[in-house]
């Protein structure tokens, strides 16, 4: 009996440290478990990419990486990728190909090859004053080309669903809802002793709210920080993600003013680093203009924190009814919301409880599950 193969674009497995490639590492690690047990799961990459980030991807015999062979230029793995790979997938008699990132090679449909492709998010089109022009236009050709290829099509939210019907002109009946899952990992305890040795490893107060993603216009971490006016002196801002020349315009800003010495840009924070700062933190904070989902509010209320998000997305359905959502240009309403969830306010607990209660339904096996459905469908 031939065995079911599922080929997965990895590329982000290897390479991306946030984002898309926790999205992408922590689907594999979870259809690992689902999986029949004749299943093989090969993550084809161009290059093995970064130790720490292959090291997260679980060892098992039904997991298996694959690169390209006799391309040692970047450019030609870069080929590869987009287009030859399906020679080799035709060679390897996969069953299906998914793209875990919004794109699939080229001539996959007409390699007969089934394909299942993840959309994440459709934000260059809502929003392309946060892109170059031609990023928006190179975006918009891949996005148009992977709907006429995929067989299926993975939205990570609704909101991202109706943005792929109403920009793209696909049919509902092609598109499939399935939420993210985040890392058990954030579910686990973490020492006071770890805690505070990362606490002083990054010389942080023992008081502050928390946000985490990159710190570029669109995630509007600018609100968070006009919010800290209408806070108590104590509390502090620590937004961890990858620096960008608005996150230098932000302390530019408040050089010399009382909020210099409150707010903390971290960037390049290991994963453990990060866990103990969610659970060191008060309240988490996502004032982002637009999401496709917003997997860190997850992250946040597997962790016990209480989260305070921006209104006018998808934060909504990532967060649940018991999160706190405000505008994304009413700074002294976010500030007004933290102060609800602050260490000692009324109902804070109960809150953190019904939020952790609402994102079971984001729990690895019943996603992963939830994939291997799809990709039943059409094999």
């Amino acid at each position: 009996m031939k065995t079911t193969t599922i080929a997965f674009d990895a590329k982000r497995i290897v390479r991306n440290g946030t984002g898309l490639g926790n999205y992408c590492r922590t689907l594999v690690n979870d259809l690992a478990q689902v999986v029949p047990a004749d299943w093989q799961l090969q993550l084809y990459a161009p290059d093995p990419g970064r130790d720490d980030l292959r090291r997260q991807v679980a060892t098992s015999s039904q997991l298996q990486f694959v690169y390209p062979k006799g391309r040692p230029l970047k450019l030609q793995r870069s080929l590869w990728r987009i287009s030859s790979i399906v020679g080799d997938l035709k060679r390897q008699q996969v069953s299906l190909f998914h793209g875990l990132t919004g794109e699939l090679p080229r001539g996959i449909r007409r390699a007969g090859i089934p394909s299942v492709v993840t959309i994440h998010d459709l934000i260059f089109m809502r929003h392309p004053e946060y892109y170059h022009w031609l990023d928006t236009k190179i975006y918009e050709w891949k996005f148009r080309y992977t709907c006429r290829e995929a067989d299926r099509i993975i939205a990570i939210s609704q909101r991202t669903k109706q943005d792929i019907i109403e920009l793209g002109g696909v049919s509902p009946d092609r598109i499939d809802v399935i939420y993210q899952s985040c890392s058990p990992r954030f579910a686990d305890d973490v020492p006071p002793y770890q805690i505070a040795d990362v606490l002083s490893h990054y010389q942080l107060p023992r008081r502050f709210i928390l946000s985490v993603g990159s710190i570029e216009e669109r995630k509007n971490i600018a609100l968070a920080v006009n919010a800290l006016y209408y806070l108590p002196d104590s509390i502090h801002l620590v937004a961890v993600g990858k620096p960008t020349k608005y996150s230098e315009q932000i302390l530019q800003h408040i050089s010399g003013t009382p909020l210099a010495h409150r707010v903390h840009f971290l960037h390049g924070v290991p994963d453990d680093h990060l866990h103990a700062l969610y659970r060191a933190a008060e309240v988490f904070v996502y004032p982002s203009r637009y999401e496709g989902f917003g997997i860190p509010i997850i992250e946040a209320i597997h962790s016990h924190l209480p989260v305070v998000a921006a209104t006018g997305s998808c934060l909504e359905e990532a967060g649940g009814p018991d999160c706190l959502y405000v505008s994304p240009d009413d700074e002294e309403a976010l500030a007004a919301a933290v102060r609800q969830l602050l260490v000692g306010a009324e109902g804070r607990e109960e809150r953190i409880a019904r939020c952790r209660e609402y994102v079971r339904r984001f729990e690895g096996n019943d996603v992963a599950s939830q994939v291997l459905n799809v990709y039943r469908q059409l094999i």
